[in-house]
């Protein structure tokens, strides 16, 4: 099976996008967070990712790396695996400018050459230890949990997240895909994962499904599906430059693939984990360090204490388990 990789990525200290990005919207503004310094900045920690594909997944066929044209001064882009794609390569040309991640997610389809089997990572997710192919796909379909989380619906992306339900419960009856797929919604390895699952059971409606916040398989077709039924919606959200709470996020598609049946039950979070560093940063470099998981996605926030002390602790936890260059580097 052919699987590719997919990364986006951004660099807010390039003058070229900061002039753009002002143009737009005026100034980086931590108080709101479709504007917030963390929404845009790096670190320098995306040579570790490059360097966790090589030595744990050096399966993977392709890496599409997604800018608006921006690459790191140390990448080699001369590595046969490596694809770079400009968001102008597969986003309509009248929705760019784009500063809104989750437009530059629902278009992943078109990117140019990308296989049907691929996996999606932002730029904060990591693979820190040995990943064989069979941990995103079986039997050519993704791996993933089928179960339901509350949204009280109060941040922003809360509220996007409802507005992918509206359209999974206008498509899917509830009853008919629990009635086809009950061993999968309710399958055993989710545990207390499950647990809102089975209270909602009776339910009507499908709500907000647990994100597990990492790397995520998908169908290529999927996201054809999900277009063909949703163009008008999507497009209309397109033309959000910034994130909005009137947009639709990747895990419209998602949960779309779960609720047609093509999907292979397992509990991600047996080796998946998001550590928000802004109160779990110690933990975080533990879990790199001890490489604890498969992957880990290590999250930005603005309100972080000692923002560079914290940083360079991270960097460090990844230099320690990933000191050699990879061939993705020059």
């Amino acid at each position: 099976m052919d699987i590719d990789f997919v990364i986006t990525w951004v660099d807010m200290n390039d003058p070229e996008w900061r002039k753009t990005f002002a143009a737009y919207s005026g100034k980086i503004d931590n108080k709101k967070n479709e504007v917030s310094e963390a929404r845009f900045r790096d670190h320098g920690l995306l040579k570790y990712w490059f360097r966790g594909v090589e030595k744990f997944a050096p399966w993977v066929r392709n890496v599409h790396f997604v800018t608006c044209g921006q690459q790191p001064d140390w990448l080699n882009t001369d590595h046969p695996k490596l694809k770079l794609v400009n968001h102008e390569d597969y986003i309509p040309n009248q929705f760019l400018p784009c500063f809104n991640s989750s437009l530059i997610e629902i278009y992943l389809h078109r990117i140019p050459g990308l296989s049907e089997h691929f996996v999606y990572f932002n730029d904060d997710f990591f693979i820190i230890n040995q990943l064989p192919q069979t941990r995103f796909f079986t039997g050519g379909l993704p791996n993933d949990i089928a179960a339901f989380r509350m949204n009280l619906g109060l941040s922003l992306w809360s509220k996007c997240l409802k507005n992918n339900i509206a359209v999974i419960n206008r498509r899917f009856d509830k009853r008919e895909v629990f009635k086809r797929d009950h061993d999968k919604w309710f399958h055993p390895s989710y545990g207390k994962k499950a647990r809102l699952t089975r209270l909602l059971k009776n339910y009507g409606k499908f709500v907000t499904l647990r994100t597990p916040h990492n790397a995520q398989p998908y169908l290529k077709t999927t996201f054809d599906e999900v277009w063909d039924y949703a163009d008008a919606e999507l497009t209309r959200m397109s033309e959000n430059r910034f994130r909005s709470p009137e947009d639709y996020t990747q895990e419209l598609f998602r949960t779309w693939q779960i609720c047609r049946s093509n999907f292979v039950p397992y509990n991600t979070y047996q080796d998946t984990k998001m550590f928000p560093l802004v109160f779990r940063s110690a933990q975080a470099i533990e879990a790199i360090r001890a490489q604890s998981y498969k992957l880990v996605c290590v999250n930005d926030s603005e309100y972080i204490v000692n923002y560079e002390k914290t940083m360079q602790a991270v960097e460090d936890a990844f230099q320690f388990i990933l000191p050699e260059k990879s061939l993705f580097e020059k």
